[in-house]
């Protein structure tokens, strides 16, 4: 009886570390997500202050002031326009017509597995 009941008191120990070896794991996971959760806000603000700060700098108001102050453009005037009469005419541009039919066959194409122009399963994207 005395070797059952010290049988007992040792699986007791033994299961009462387990325990508290899974209960000190689940906190330490526990905090890294509470770590990853505030690190994914900080980069969320991040990210958020980024974008408002493009914004500010993509502002054409503030565009038009530093373009007034930085760049010497003036407006268009009337004698720089031309009309379409006047452009020379585009010069003809012929195409040779291709070499092959748009039919091919898989004989002319033997890295093809199909004729159909689908990628084959397994083959990766060039």
């Amino acid at each position: 009886m005395r070797l059952l009941n010290f049988c007992v008191v040792i699986l007791l120990i033994v299961a009462t570390a387990y325990v508290y070896e899974i209960k000190f794991e689940a906190t330490l996971r526990t905090t890294r997500v509470i770590e990853m959760r505030s690190e994914v806000r900080r980069e969320r603000d991040a990210v958020a202050s980024y974008r408002a700060e493009w914004a500010r700098l993509e502002n054409p108001g503030r565009l038009e002031i530093l373009r007034r102050r930085h760049l010497d453009i003036r407006p268009p005037e009337l004698w720089q326009f031309d009309t379409f009469d006047a452009l020379p005419e585009r010069p003809m541009e012929i195409i040779a017509p291709p070499a092959a039919s748009p039919s091919a066959s898989v004989n002319d194409n033997p890295d093809m597995e199909m004729p159909t122009g689908s990628i084959p399963a397994g083959s990766e994207l060039r």
